[in-house]
């Protein structure tokens, strides 16, 4: 059963904690503010509502480049976000994604704590990303549902059961290499779009994600197609 009895004092208590000191103070904020998060306008054909709806589980499969091209609109607005559980993302990644880094936490390693740490983010931030790697089937049942109760969005980097939307990256190709030399500046996606509800029906979205290099931005990159499958 996942409890969290003063959640931000056990969150603080925690090794490795990088940036959690928001945790109480934006638990207003996150109730106070409307119902669905902005994404960029290239990302808007992936979800059903053109926006990641608060209460709701997304899952990210194959690419965490697309997980924090996710978070970078909604924090750059002014909401408050957090990764758990995943010990090789950087903070400079994350800002070449466009996610806002002042208002950004990482728990790269909560161990046996991932339930309890997951829950007491999900009680005060607008959006969670997880690598749920050992989360049973329970647990992640009841992050959900917590998220639901919060008016949170979970998003996870693998398979969740019951979420609502299931975003797959199917294929991708890397450009910017020429001659056998220079950078890589851009990478072309094929993502697979499922799930429940309005996201029932299969369908396939191609995008173009920035590099990570100064010359590549989504403003320059925004060919987002929508095709059915």
């Amino acid at each position: 059963m996942v409890t969290v009895e003063a959640p931000v004092a056990r969150l603080a208590a925690l090794p490795g904690v990088s940036t959690a000191s928001g945790v109480a103070a934006v638990a207003e904020h996150a109730q106070a503010t409307g119902r669905l998060l902005p994404v960029r306008p290239e990302l808007r054909a992936l979800l059903p509502a053109g926006g990641l709806r608060r209460g709701s589980t997304v899952v990210v499969r194959g690419s965490t480049s697309l997980l924090l091209a996710l978070l970078a609109e909604a924090t750059a607005a002014g909401a408050w976000a957090a990764a758990v559980a995943m010990p090789h993302l950087g903070l400079a990644a994350a800002g070449e994604s466009g996610v806002e880094l002042s208002r950004f936490a990482l728990v790269p390693r909560p161990g046996a704590e991932f339930a309890p740490v997951t829950a007491a983010l999900l009680d005060g931030l607008d959006l969670v990303a997880v690598a749920p790697s050992d989360a049973s089937v329970s647990v992640a049942r009841r992050l959900s549902a917590r998220a639901r109760h919060r008016g949170a969005v979970l998003l996870s980097l693998g398979p969740w059961p019951g979420a609502e939307v299931d975003l797959a990256c199917e294929s991708a190709e890397w450009s910017g290499l020429e001659a056998g030399y220079g950078h890589l500046r851009e990478r072309r996606i094929e993502v697979r779009v499922a799930g429940r509800g309005a996201a029932a029906r299969p369908r396939f979205v191609k995008l173009m994600l920035p590099g990570g290099t100064p010359e590549s931005s989504w403003q320059e990159k925004s060919w987002a197609e929508e095709g059915v499958g």
